[in-house]
């Protein structure tokens, strides 16, 4: 049994049409035939009904199909991070990042790479559902910058700065950093708060100590979407200060006695001395 072998029956599996599979992964139908009967031969499992007019899957069949999708897509993400390791600085490397950075640290952390590593070749991922643990375990990325430390025994973390939280409302607001009552009656444009992200929960936290219930009448994740909506004057929000670099007009930024962190997440035992040079870049940024 082979990979080539595993393929030709997925592609049949997915069209259910000998010709048609045959014309998609480039051999003969006879070749395609063989290749199917030799592979049911070797399991010793009929894996289509055929006649002369239609072909399906059985049973066994569609289990296999379940299966073997998943783990050959396993497969090509593994061949594709040996590829990673065998290139090395000349190859490419996967990043997910939380909208906030990308102001500010983000662009001094892809050009200190720039200055280094010229070669290497960066492709960046925003997680809408902030899990950039699975796409680290699932080697869809190299590196992770989240705003909580991933706790798992097979991902290595290492905290690179703080900052504060602020509010941020129209530059003539009438809310300042001595004067923050009445806040019950703003509008708010924030996170969803029943979402499970980090920043969701700190923000539940934090209207809770000060016992708000915000008014939100626009949710969204979006950072540069949230301060264009204040900078109108539709409502308040909060963020990290490092949207401030942003530099949207009619926005201020007062900050707030809470902190966000943020951290650089890699797999443990990385074979690839790539990463473990742009993980010494990351925590010479901050510097």
């Amino acid at each position: 049994m082979t990979i080539q072998q595993i393929e030709y029956f997925l592609v049949l599996a997915k069209e259910l049409h000998f010709w048609n599979t045959a014309e998609k992964v480039f051999i003969s139908q006879s070749s395609l035939s063989r290749q199917i009967r030799a592979l049911e031969d070797e399991l010793q499992i009929q894996l289509f009904e055929r006649d002369k007019r239609n072909v399906k899957l059985t049973n066994a069949g569609k289990f296999l199909q379940e299966q073997w999708t998943e783990q050959i897509k396993e497969f090509d993400q593994v061949i594709r991070q040996a590829k990673k390791i065998d290139k090395g600085g000349a190859g490419t490397i996967a990043i997910t990042y939380p909208g906030s950075i990308a102001y500010e640290f983000l662009p001094n952390f892809l050009k200190a790479i720039s200055d280094h590593l010229p070669d290497l070749k960066m492709e960046l991922i925003e997680p809408t559902d902030e899990n950039h643990e699975k796409f680290l375990l699932d080697y869809k990325a190299d590196l992770a910058f989240s705003r909580d430390q991933i706790k798992n025994a097979n991902i290595d973390s290492q905290k690179l700065y703080s900052e504060p939280i602020c509010l941020v409302v129209p530059k003539a607001h009438r809310l300042s950093k001595d004067n923050l009552t009445g806040l019950e009656h703003e509008k708010f444009i924030i996170s969803g708060l029943h979402q499970t992200t980090f920043f969701a929960s700190l923000l539940r936290s934090w209207f809770s100590k000060n016992g708000l219930e915000p008014k939100t009448i626009v949710e969204s994740d979006f950072g540069g979407m949230i301060l264009n909506l204040v900078s109108k004057g539709l409502g308040i929000s909060i963020l990290p200060l490092s949207f401030q670099s942003a530099q949207i007009e009619n926005v201020k930024f007062i900050e707030l006695e809470e902190n966000i962190d943020l951290y650089i997440n890699w797999r443990k035992k990385e074979l690839n001395n790539t990463i473990k040079t742009v993980v010494e870049l990351a925590k010479n940024v901050t510097k």
